[in-house]
């Protein structure tokens, strides 16, 4: 009889790691999009070559995929109105904001961590720019939206509570 051949649990390898140059320049490139987000690869390259990094746009061009951020541009029109959502006025163009509770509003943003991020959102008054309530979430479904304002309105009503269209905040619920 023969030998045995090798382990096979030996071909296993450890996933590949980000080398630490990457990581301190997906860090940068992240920091600066959110400043000016019509950059790309080239604008990116050239700012991260004003502070010492000589790095290539094919590089950048590459950490910026991995990343997912683009510029922002005029594109092709992907999303269309569904006609089941009406379509709320602006109330607010001109309106003298002179009392508590007469607007409330409420956004989503992202809180970047160190290992990814989450979702935040937190309703505030207009007037007195007193934060209602909060939430985050690591998810982008709406739920955590609808707790915020369910425990907003559990304190007062407002005459106007705006938010933009986003599906979080038109969803039936």
């Amino acid at each position: 009889m023969g030998t045995a051949g090798p382990d096979p649990s030996s071909n296993y390898t450890e996933p590949a790691r980000k080398s630490p140059t990457n990581l301190r320049l997906m860090r940068m490139i992240d920091d600066q999009y959110l400043r000016t987000p019509f950059f790309g690869s080239r604008r990116m390259t050239a700012w991260l070559f004003h502070y010492g990094e000589h790095v290539n746009r094919k590089s950048v061009a590459r950490l910026m995929a991995r990343m997912g951020p683009e510029a922002i541009h005029a594109g092709p029109r992907t999303s269309t109105r569904d006609p089941g959502h009406m379509v709320y006025p602006y109330l607010l163009r001109g309106l003298t904001i002179d009392c508590r509770d007469q607007v409330w509003s409420t956004d989503i943003t992202y809180i970047l961590l160190e290992r990814g991020f989450t979702y935040r959102t937190a309703v505030i008054d207009w007037y007195s720019r007193y934060v209602l309530c909060w939430r985050l979430s690591n998810t982008l479904d709406g739920r955590f939206c609808l707790e915020g304002l369910e425990e907003a309105l559990s304190g007062g009503r407002p005459a106007i509570f705006n938010t933009d269209q986003g599906v979080q905040f038109r969803a039936k619920a």
